[in-house]
């Protein structure tokens, strides 16, 4: 499995911190939204990116004319999130989160033949084919939010939750179909600021799926061999994915 350059991940993730360390800065001596924390129940709004992958367990199937085909996901690609949001505060620390919304994403999954070398040099690799798995998700993240104490107009916080999935986007019948539901475990850091009229939250979160979700009775294949061999050579697809996000509450 190769290591897959994360750009986008680093360049936002960066992007996250240099805002805090501004906010930081910012004038501590004007309480802003003192009493926002108190209320029993809060709304608000969230916009972000999501950077899709898949876990993918190969097999080493070989087909009836010799070749074995390896599935990997090298690269993530950036998509857009958008979520409704209403927070119950349980305690002082503890807010329970739910943030309904929709994910648009895709992931492109390539695939390679390992042929033999008849001079017994070693395998060969060469990539034949790729595919381009877009998806649209209706989402339900469930958080449990742990806040620190308030320092002046910031205050961070980490989450721990699940997250439901449901694809609604159209079936195609390419190499690797997936299933249309999954469900995530997610664990994620963000902070709080306090801005005059509303808070700004910016987060992370890392997402893990649980569920295969490989599709793999595949009776819309039995009569093409050629896309069938992909399905095959393929023992388990998990989802991931790391979404970056803010909150405005």
């Amino acid at each position: 499995m190769r290591n897959k350059p994360r750009p986008h991940i680093i360049i936002v993730i960066f992007a996250l911190l240099a805002t805090a360390m501004a906010w930081g800065q910012d004038n501590d001596k004007i309480l802003n939204r003192q009493y926002a924390d108190l209320k029993k129940i809060h709304f608000g709004f969230s916009v972000g990116m999501n950077f899709q992958d898949l876990k993918i367990t190969n097999n080493g199937y070989i087909t009836p004319d010799g070749e074995s085909w390896w599935a990997d996901v090298p690269a993530h690609s950036p998509g857009f999130c958008v979520n409704v949001m209403a927070d119950l505060r349980l305690g002082k620390h503890f807010n329970l989160r739910c943030a309904p919304g929709m994910f648009f994403g895709n992931k492109v999954v390539q695939y390679r033949n390992s042929l033999g070398d008849p001079d017994g040099s070693g395998p060969v690799e060469h990539w034949k084919q790729s595919q381009n798995l877009k998806s649209t998700y209706v989402v339900v993240p469930i958080d449990l939010k742990i806040s620190s104490l308030r320092y002046h107009n910031m205050r961070p916080y980490v989450t721990t939750g699940v997250m439901p999935i449901f694809s609604v986007g159209k079936e195609r019948n390419d190499q690797l179909k997936l299933k249309s539901t999954d469900v995530m475990l997610t664990v994620g850091l963000g902070c709080d600021f306090y801005l005059p009229y509303f808070k700004l939250c910016p987060e992370v979160k890392f997402c893990f799926g649980l569920r295969n979700m490989l599709q793999r009775n595949r009776p819309d294949l039995q009569d093409n061999p050629e896309l069938k061999r992909f399905t095959d050579s393929v023992d388990k697809l998990q989802d991931n994915m790391v979404v970056v996000t803010f909150y405005f509450e």
